[in-house]
């Protein structure tokens, strides 16, 4: 499926709603992790206000007192009808949804729905840190199907990866990350349908990671994992906290395929106990009421991916960027670069530009050598951005960094 490219929303650009003084108000992690002296463009956080619409339903509720639990599928039918307006998907069913506490830790409970102890669990890396951090920690273990060199999936190393993970009868599950971070790949709906088909005929189970799917670049269209053939024992976890910048409010929602309800309807009860009713309305009225917001912050992504090519082109020509097609972050390989050593260049960023951007080193196999860079933020700060990395690696005083 693809898409035009995004038309105007009438909606003003996000990103240059709020100056960096005003920024640097916030006490969430982006901005008190690093000193003042630090342009801090590394977690997934946007440097934007929040969406009207957003705004309006926790004011609303703030002044009703409406801060008790959770209840209802008004959360469920909002992600619906968002999924068949902006995607024109028609098979999310409401009654095979769950409310979790958010994307992460949904992908756990899906992962002990269809995994035991010291089972296996297959990602493509580089991949999202956390992906290692939560499935070791529950004791599966982490093997690794890495992208091939386009950063696309490599099915042919899937299939090993499942071979292994299932040897001796084990059960295994492939943790889909979709679209893909860090890479900002889009998988198409025939690579899906490969992965879906793979998984069957290895007895692996997919849960798919679909945080990012309302971020795409214009001309391109997600494609929900569910919605391909033979995706139907599939488990999905979705929410609005990446596209409205709501991580704070935390909400997210697991969907089954139709052969996976009976394994979803195991969910422990005390599992919807997790999510924050607040952030079930913020959320609620993102999907319902935000689209014109999400359009004008696409645009704008779409802006700054050019800005971002352009200037690394001028200044900072030895590192490859490809634009993804997804999500809001830039994967950068800087493999080329004279760093000496063997240097981690996020290291050499922080420390000689005071610029943050998050190593690639915890993205597993492919990720040394590159870093990840939030483009979430106004042009202004994107060009300081790459002032400061060329700074870092300035020799001579130029501040035009190495050549190729």
């Amino acid at each position: 499926m693809t898409r035009s490219p995004h038309e105007p929303s009438g909606e003003p650009n996000p990103f240059r709603a709020l100056a960096l003084d005003r920024l640097r108000c916030r006490t969430s992690v982006k901005w008190r992790a690093y000193p003042d002296d630090v342009l801090p463009m590394w977690v997934a956080e946007m440097d934007v206000p929040l969406a009207e619409p957003v705004v309006r339903a926790l004011t609303d509720a703030l002044a009703l007192g409406d801060t008790g639990y959770p209840a209802g599928t008004g959360y469920a039918e909002a992600l619906a009808g968002f999924a068949d307006k902006r995607w024109g998907w028609d098979g999310l069913a409401v009654e095979r949804t769950a409310i979790v506490p958010d994307v992460m830790l949904g992908v756990v409970e899906m992962l002990k729905l269809v995994t035991g102890p010291g089972d296996s669990v297959v990602v493509n890396s580089p991949v999202y840190p956390p992906f290692y951090q939560f499935v070791e920690h529950m004791d599966r273990r982490v093997l690794e199907a890495p992208l091939g060199m386009d950063l696309r999936i490599d099915l042919d190393a899937l299939e090993e990866m499942f071979r292994q993970a299932t040897a001796g009868g084990r059960r295994a599950a492939f943790l889909l990350c979709s679209p893909h971070n860090p890479t900002g790949t889009l998988h198409t709906s025939d690579e899906l349908a490969a992965v879906a088909a793979l998984a069957e005929r290895h007895g692996v189970r997919v849960v798919a990671d679909e945080i990012h799917a309302p971020i795409t670049a214009g001309g391109a269209e997600f494609v929900p994992y569910l919605s391909v053939p033979g995706a139907e024992s599939g488990l999905s976890l979705m929410s609005a906290s990446k596209a409205w910048n709501l991580a704070g409010l935390k909400a997210a929602l697991a969907i089954a395929g139709p052969a996976a309800a009976a394994d979803l309807a195991r969910l422990p009860e005390e599992v919807s106990h997790g999510p924050s009713h607040l952030g079930v309305i913020a959320h609620t009225a993102a999907l319902r009421d935000g689209s014109s917001w999400l359009d004008a912050l696409l645009s704008a992504l779409d802006d700054n991916r050019r800005l971002l090519a352009d200037l690394l082109a001028e200044h900072l020509p030895a590192i490859t960027y490809r634009p993804g097609e997804a999500t809001y972050l830039a994967w950068l390989d800087c493999r080329a670069l004279d760093l000496g050593g063997g240097a981690d260049p996020a290291d050499v960023f922080l420390r000689r530009g005071r610029v943050a951007l998050s190593s690639g080193i915890p993205f597993g196999t492919g990720g040394a050598g590159h870093v990840r860079l939030n483009l979430a933020t106004s042009p202004e700060l994107i060009r300081e951005g790459v002032r400061r990395m060329a700074t870092a690696l300035d020799r001579d005083g130029t501040g035009e960094g190495p050549g190729p």
